[in-house]
């Protein structure tokens, strides 16, 4: 009994910390809004904001992917404008923590590659082979594979090698890849060992407990303490929820490990908890992982309450059958008939929250298969269009060539006269207009009907699309930012903020609702 005290005090802990959950999330979510004011207040200072998104960033980054993303392009924009290259590879390196974090494995490595560690200081070189470590050390997890894992967990070792050079001694990042490079080595009493000297650190935040704990959660379930393995995850999922991240495995881990020994009861509430995390997050890798445990649990809970049901069916009949012989049997079988209805109305209450579960997962398929299609035909006509262009270069540059050598200067000039810029923007413009209407063959029709019949758009026969619907086809796309639309229009952004002012104050529908529903339009 004494073993079970402390799991039994840090499970009461964990409860009451989801109870106040929340309060930890306003938290964080108050901390980013004060940096987003100073973000957008420090105009004309590229440095300071620089920094101010690295801050933003480092909010968001285990918070909530989709915002990370989008503050890592921020900052990598600002290090161009800056024409820093360390501030580029430092940016570089911010995506490439994300998008592992999501599950992305290839564009993961190919931001990774694209790296340059030699123009980063030590701490940023460090963590760079230290996510090298990680990304390969993941990719052998997801596989599975007895012909690949072995090389994908060598080259995770070399990378943890180099990381480790950079590392100072006694230091947090030093015993934490000492306990990565201790599980991969399958060395466990020496990754338990590590834990014991991350707990003793003198500054170690509950982040950094929280990874270190979920660490050592699975070196002891490997050295079968299991108990141990259990106090380890409660540990992990009380300081992720304390400290609003929601990139973690702790909570899905602990969810398992109870549906494992039989806790249905507390599996079902850390499973929804995890659910409920990925879905913050954004995580697709960990949001299929979850949906499959999900599953198991709540078919596990829905057998068990069948065999309740069945249960009390025949102790009604019993019941029943004595009291034609004995009155005194009936309140007995009248407190069993009342237990038999709760049963079915709890079995009804989780039909429908299956049936609700998979209509949101059909949708999660059915937006998946979409964006993947929308991705291949924008590849296919990025890349037909690139290589127009580099052809039209290469004739342009062989052009040049002749006719410098030739001293034919006037004839050089003829050449750069005759480039006409406007006409490749239309031409692009018209390309987009082909391929975005080939995806989505019913969108004007559908962008109309949010207008008074007086109000839609007409265009000539000659005209696909015109600027405003050019914008709006952006939005369908995924693409909200009006920076980033004003560029690839070759607009001014407040002239792109007119366009959509002046088109939403002509909808039926409420401004904050329009670009939902243009977003909600289906392709083909």
């Amino acid at each position: 009994m004494a073993a079970a005290a402390p799991a039994d005090s840090l499970l009461a802990e964990l409860h009451t910390t989801l109870a106040h959950q929340p309060e930890y999330d306003a938290r964080r979510g108050n901390r980013i809004a004060v940096l987003t004011d100073a973000f957008h207040a420090t105009q004309g200072n590229d440095n300071a904001r620089f920094e101010l998104g690295l801050r933003i960033y480092d909010e968001y980054k285990a918070f909530q992917y989709d915002s990370a993303f989008v503050y890592s392009q921020k900052i990598s924009q600002l290090a161009r404008q800056l024409q820093s290259p360390e501030k580029v590879e430092i940016a570089r390196l911010k995506l490439g923590f994300i998008l592992l974090s999501s599950g992305l494995f290839k564009e993961t490595f190919e931001t990774l590659e694209s790296i340059r560690p030699a123009r980063l200081r030590d701490p940023d070189k460090l963590d760079f082979y230290f996510l090298m470590a990680r990304a390969y050390s993941d990719l052998g997890d997801f596989n599975q594979d007895l012909v690949y894992r072995p090389a994908y967990t060598a080259k995770a070792l070399a990378y943890a090698d180099s990381a480790l050079r950079y590392a100072r001694p006694g230091s947090y990042e030093q015993l934490s890849m000492q306990q990565f490079r201790a599980l991969k080595t399958r060395n466990f009493a020496r990754g338990a060992a590590l834990y014991q000297q991350i707990r003793r650190l003198p500054d170690l935040s509950l982040h950094q407990l929280a990874v270190s704990a979920s660490t050592a959660a699975y070196v002891y379930t490997l050295l079968g303490r299991e108990d141990r393995a259990f106090e380890l995850l409660l540990t992990a999922a009380i300081a992720d929820v304390k400290t609003a991240t929601k990139e973690t495995v702790a909570m899905f881990q602990l969810s398992n490990y109870c549906y494992q020994r039989g806790d249905l009861e507390n599996a079902y509430v850390f499973i929804k908890a995890a659910r409920q995390e990925a879905a913050f997050y954004k995580a697709r890798q960990r949001q299929i992982e979850i949906s499959h445990v999900s599953s198991l649990i709540e078919s596990r809970k829905i057998n068990i309450i069948e065999s309740q049901r069945k249960a009390l069916r025949v102790y009604a009949l019993l019941v029943t059958l004595l009291a034609v012989a004995v009155l005194g049997f009936a309140g007995l079988a009248f407190r069993q008939v009342r237990k038999l209805r709760r049963a079915g109305r709890l079995i009804s209450a989780t039909n429908g929250e299956l049936r609700t579960r998979n209509t949101e997962l059909r949708q999660l398929n059915r937006g998946l298969h979409e964006a993947n299609r929308i991705k291949e035909e924008y590849l296919a006509y990025y890349f037909h269009n690139n290589s127009r262009y580099i052809d039209k270069l290469e004739a342009l540059k062989k052009a040049l060539d002749t006719q410098l050598a030739a001293k034919q200067y006037p004839a050089v000039q003829k050449l750069a006269d005759n480039l006409n810029t406007k006409r490749e923007r239309r031409e692009l413009l018209r390309g987009f207009d082909a391929v975005f209407l080939r995806l989505f063959p019913r969108f004007l029709e559908q962008f109309n009907a949010l207008f008074r019949p007086e109000d839609a758009f007409r265009l000539p026969d000659d005209q696909l699309l015109n600027t405003e619907l050019r914008i709006f086809a952006l939005i369908r796309l995924g693409i909200t930012d009006s920076e980033q639309i004003s560029r690839m229009l070759g607009y001014s952004i407040n002239t792109i903020y007119t366009y959509k002012t002046r088109v939403k104050s002509r909808a039926l529908v409420p401004n904050e609702e329009f670009e939902a529903r243009i977003q909600a339009i289906p392709a083909v």
